[in-house]
């Protein structure tokens, strides 16, 4: 490590993390690749009002976060995550607010979306891709879509693997049919129990 290294505070990340968002880290540090920082963990939507000092879990959040930011950017360029029902993507695209790029990558796979369909919604001028989810993680969901080999991946560290992750991410060019926050509110089905069918 030197000193030279990315700071959080001088990429895309500042305020998110200013605002104390970016919660229960696995990976909260530059990356492999020079001047990127990357995080894993998940993104507080909605804070829980504080009881005197009692720090409470979000009320809100995304889960299975893997997002990368540029040093001197202020934008994120990629972020993945799950949501555990497609309404949550209205408070993630504000809350991700001036961090997001028209020509950002950003995938969210939604606990209510017909396993079948696939979908691009606009929000705040940034471009979501929403995907079904079914018992799969979503990085194991996301290495599927982007073509990438599991067992390739397996001896990086997770630094390394966000990097390759992200990368291939980047160059995702796929078109999947438009569709409205609106109508996506209409159609979305039930939020199905997180824990049934789960292997335990």
């Amino acid at each position: 490590m030197t000193d030279t290294m990315v700071k959080i505070s001088d990429t895309g990340f500042a305020r998110l993390e200013a605002e104390g968002r970016l919660v229960n880290p696995v990976l909260k540090a530059p990356t492999k690749k020079p001047g990127r920082f990357g995080f894993r963990g998940e993104l507080a939507l909605k804070f829980a009002s504080k009881l005197a000092d009692e720090a409470r879990p979000p009320e809100l959040k995304a889960d299975q976060v893997m997002a990368i930011a540029e040093e001197g950017s202020t934008t994120i360029p990629f972020l993945t995550c799950y949501l555990h029902s497609f309404e949550y993507l209205k408070p993630l695209a504000d809350v991700l607010g001036d961090a997001l790029s028209p020509t950002g990558k950003y995938f969210c796979y939604c606990n209510n979306i017909d396993l079948l369909k696939r979908y691009q919604v606009s929000l705040n001028g940034a471009s979501f891709y929403i995907l079904p989810i079914d018992e799969a993680g979503v990085y194991n969901e996301l290495l599927e879509l982007l073509y990438l080999e599991k067992n390739e991946l397996k001896r990086l560290d997770t630094a390394a693997k966000l990097d390759r992750v992200a990368d291939a991410a980047l160059k995702f060019a796929d078109k999947f049919p438009d569709l409205t926050y609106e109508d996506g509110l209409k159609i979305m089905g039930p939020v199905r129990n997180q824990n049934e069918n789960r292997p335990v």
